[in-house]
């Protein structure tokens, strides 16, 4: 499934209005060829139209050029499905979590090559992480329900899901620590609010714990884990404000929690050089990590973006995916960490996220 914004969103848009003109131009476009080499730069994961298979993967290279359809460009028409929803890294591979399609796409990061298409026992998957040479990923099941909800074991040699670790309703963003692994319970078709943790060494949950409403965004640094939670929306009453929350990765507890203002509803969250970056609507604000108060004043607002739908910061720049309508191909945009346009790229239908191959 998509991200829930995306649902509501998209059944305001009418196509109609976004039919594409044909060209008189009767000349053919030069088959594109794939460059070949994607060691360095990042991979963003473009959903494609709800229930379309149109999903796709775009590259941008360190020398900031962009191509598009990756994955059926290097195998040969071999399509991503539906909805790519996130990419991870483990060694020579990048694994592809294709949420409508329930499947998982091993490919080498290097040369985007197909090693390995994983669809059995998967159900609704989201994230994936690693730990202990094993895959772990979220998956939602059916998200309307709160009892069929797991964390598969990947085996990472045979490409294959061995087990199941019950969790509770709606496991979404996954992270590792020190062989542990950190689940937010964002809460599938519901509004979930609390942290799972499961041992990679007995892939048993250890642990889980109220964090704050609707956790969205996991990083960590420095023996700590930052949770940005957006808080209940207006529509799913009681409305609730976002939180950010510090959790100790020693004690598994929460050190300390930040509120946010009434009704503000924050995005996304990333962290570089002991500095917080994260998004309120098309607003971005800045913090140091030893942070006890929010910022009052946005660092810069990106106003050129229509919908904010992915972000990223990273090497002194901040990453913005622009979905637009949801209907049509959509943006990245770079920018200072001060808030200077520095490119801008067009992607293809619904850019949701960034993952650099480094």
């Amino acid at each position: 499934m998509k991200k829930l914004n995306k649902l509501f969103l998209a059944l305001l848009v009418s196509s109609a209005f976004f039919a594409s003109c044909s060209s008189d131009d009767d000349t053919t476009d030069p088959v594109q060829e794939p460059r070949g080499n994607y060691d360095g730069g990042l991979f963003i994961a473009n959903e494609g139209n709800f229930e379309k298979g149109n999903g796709s993967i775009s590259y941008l290279s360190e020398d900031l050029k962009i191509e598009n359809n990756v994955f059926s460009l290097v195998n040969t028409g071999k399509k991503i499905g539906d909805a790519p929803q996130s990419i991870g890294f483990n060694g020579n591979f990048a694994y592809i979590v294709v949420n409508g399609s329930n499947k998982i796409e091993v490919v080498n990061r290097y040369t985007f090559k197909s090693i390995a298409t994983v669809t059995a026992d998967l159900s609704n998957p989201r994230y994936i992480a690693f730990a202990n040479g094993k895959g772990y990923v979220t998956n939602w099941g059916d998200g309307a329900s709160a009892t069929d909800d797991y964390v598969a074991i990947f085996d990472l040699t045979a490409n294959k899901i061995t087990s199941k670790i019950p969790v509770v309703e709606g496991p979404e963003k996954i992270i590792e620590n020190n062989g542990s692994l950190y689940v937010a319970h964002k809460g599938g078709f519901s509004q979930g609010n609390s942290l799972t943790v499961i041992s990679s060494a007995t892939n048993k949950v250890t642990t889980n714990f109220v964090v704050g409403d609707v956790p969205s965004s996991l990083v960590k640094d420095n023996g700590t884990l930052y949770v940005l939670c957006n808080g209940r929306p207006s529509y799913a009453a009681p409305e609730t404000a976002g939180k950010l929350v510090k959790v100790n990765l020693s004690t598994n507890t929460v050190a300390s929690t930040i509120d946010f203002s009434a009704k503000t509803h924050p995005g996304f969250l990333d962290i570089e050089n002991n500095k917080l970056y994260y998004t309120v609507g098309k607003d971005i604000y800045s913090a140091a990590t030893s942070t006890t108060t929010l910022p009052a004043a946005a660092t810069f607002k990106a106003t050129k973006v229509t919908t904010l739908y992915g972000f990223a910061v990273k090497n002194s720049k901040i990453y913005v995916a622009d979905a637009i309508n949801f209907l049509d191909n959509g943006d990245i945009y770079t920018y200072t960490l001060t808030g200077t346009e520095t490119n801008v790229f067009k992607v293809e239908v619904t850019p949701n996220g960034f993952y650099f191959n480094n």
